[in-house]
Formats: structure tokens, sequence, C-alpha cells
């Protein structure tokens, strides 16, 4: 049984210390169809992107950010939804590390263990996380006690394979849900020696092969897709967009490596005119995505009609 976190004083008044005011944005579907074991089921889904080593929050002289973001609100917030929730998944979209001194010194462990300590289920991998090579990848996911997914890069002889797995199914209230990983090209991006012996195949060919099984041949209600693509391009690289378009059996895409700070999640329709919700949240921690899905006890399973957005921020002082 997994053993849940419960700070101690001096964690407490550290979360407590950092604490001011933190964006949740979300997306609430009313009425996500299914089965009859499924009947009055509720999930909240919570994401992140792009943390970049964020700990402490902006400085308050930063001329965009003052003050906001930081590890502390976050765990803070995401205590408080699940004292309200109860039934809570806990995901990222990689590019957890580099963008402060702690990855620097420390390479990525203070990192993983605050997300330890959050409790995350599940994230993926983002290229700046392969900035310290293969080895120094390794270690940083020897120290995470939540899994990794991706199914469009092949590992060779790296044995990264002991650490990413190409899905992953958590179980939450009764609930199955499946959660996939996707990630972008990192040839351009990276040097040759950090990926040495890792493929890169077609995310859109591999998303709907495992997302099949996870629906299909494994009975999950829910599939997520993790992706590490990007929202959109005025070019023809693929991305959040494109894939929620040529998907099938995905439910909703969380996203990161743009940056994007969507005021509200979107919906598209894939190739069988089903809803996909796509979501991103920015970078450095600054917001907390938030997806709401309340499974009814219908037998349709097209939830085309019944999705909804709702603009929901929210902000919290403690």
């Amino acid at each position: 049984m997994e053993e849940q976190y419960k700070p101690d004083n001096n964690r407490r008044r550290w979360i407590k210390a950092g604490l001011g005011f933190l964006a949740l944005s979300a997306v609430s579907t009313p009425e996500l169809f299914a089965s009859e074991a499924r009947r009055n089921k509720r999930l909240s889904v919570l994401h992140t992107n792009d943390w970049h080593s964020r700990i402490d929050p902006f400085p308050q002289n930063d001329p965009k950010f003052p003050g906001q973001g930081g590890a502390a609100r976050r765990a803070t917030l995401v205590e408080q939804i699940r004292a309200e929730d109860g039934e809570v998944l806990l995901l990222d979209a990689g590019d957890i590390v580099q963008g402060t001194p702690y990855f620097n010194y420390y390479a990525g462990k203070p990192e993983i263990e605050l997300m330890n300590l959050m409790r995350y289920d599940a994230a993926t991998l983002g290229n700046h996380d392969f900035d310290n090579g293969i080895e120094g990848l390794k270690k940083m996911l020897s120290w995470a006690r939540f899994p990794f997914v991706n199914c469009n890069y092949g590992w060779g002889d790296t044995k990264l394979d002991q650490w990413v797995k190409p899905s992953v199914i958590v179980r939450k209230g009764g609930l199955k849900i499946g959660i996939l990983g996707v990630g972008i090209e990192l040839g351009p991006l990276l040097p040759a020696e950090n990926i040495k012996g890792i493929q890169y195949y077609d995310p859109i060919q591999k998303a709907n092969l495992e997302a099949f099984k996870l629906k299909k041949e494994k009975g999950c209600d829910l599939v997520i897709c993790l992706s590490h693509l990007g929202y959109s391009y005025t070019d023809s690289k693929v991305s959040d967009r494109v894939l929620a378009s040529q998907s099938r059996n995905i439910d909703a895409i969380l996203g990161g490596h743009t940056h994007t700070f969507l005021e509200k999640p979107e919906v598209s329709l894939n190739l069988e005119g089903n809803s996909v919700i796509i979501n991103q949240v920015g970078w450095a921690g600054l917001r907390l995505g938030r997806v709401n899905w309340q499974f009814s006890s219908s037998n349709n399973t097209n939830n085309k009609a019944s999705a909804q957005i709702e603009d929901f921020k929210k902000s919290i002082a403690i």
C-alpha cells in the first residue's frame, strides 16, 4: 500500500512560509459517459509541466511573476484538493529539471524528492531531462517513487526501459486510468552523446497503438496521454493539437514543452469524432492544471456532446 505523505511541523512551516497565490486552470466534464461499473464516480486529474527546477517562488522584484510559484505553494494546494475531492491523480508532462542552480548542484534530486513527497502518480520525460546524459537520467529516475512513461522512444542498450515504460495503469476509487507518454524528437535539441542509442518513433502511431491496448484490451475507463511534443506549431511538426486530431482512444492530452499558458483547456475531435481534451499550464510551476471527470452510468461512450469547458481559475492564500 502506498505510504501517504504527512508533513511534519517543520515542513508545515516551510510550506506556509512560501504560500501566496497559485492560479489553477481547469476543465470540467460534467458527464463522461461510462458503464454501470463506473456509476457516479468522480476523479480530479491535476497536472504540471516544465517545472524547470523552480523550487523557490520567483523573487518579489521579478518583472513578470513577482513572488509567484514555488514547490511549497503547489504542495499545499495539492493537499487541499486531495482533502476536498478524495480521488485525485497527480501527473507531470516533463522538463522537470534545468533552469536553476538546484539542478546544476544536485542533478535533479531535490526536484524528484519533492515530487515523491507530493505523491505524483506518473510523469513523462522532456528533452531537458536528458541534459546530464543517459547516466545522469538513470540516477535521477532511480530516486523516483513514481513511474515514468514514454512509448515513442526506443531505448536500445541504454537500459532506460528499467525505469521508463510505454504506459502504466493507475487505479483510483474503482476506476482504471491508463497513462501513456510521448516525447519530442531529441536529436535537434541535445548533443548526440546525451542520447546515444535512443531511437525516435512517430508519436501518433505509437500513442494510438498504446491507447488501443489500454482502452480496448485492458479495459481502462480513462486514457490520458502525457505529452512533451508542444501545444501547436506553424509548420508540420507534430504537436498536441495534431496528435489529438489524429488519435483514437485518448481522452485527454496533458502537454508541455512550448510553455503555453492556456487560459482554458481546448476540446478537439479525434479520428472517430470523439472529444479529446488538451491542456498545458505554462512553466515554472506557476499554475496547476485540473481536469474534473464525472462518470455516469450511461452506456453511451461518445462524450462529444457532453464535454463542456469551464474557464476556472482559483487562487488560495493560507
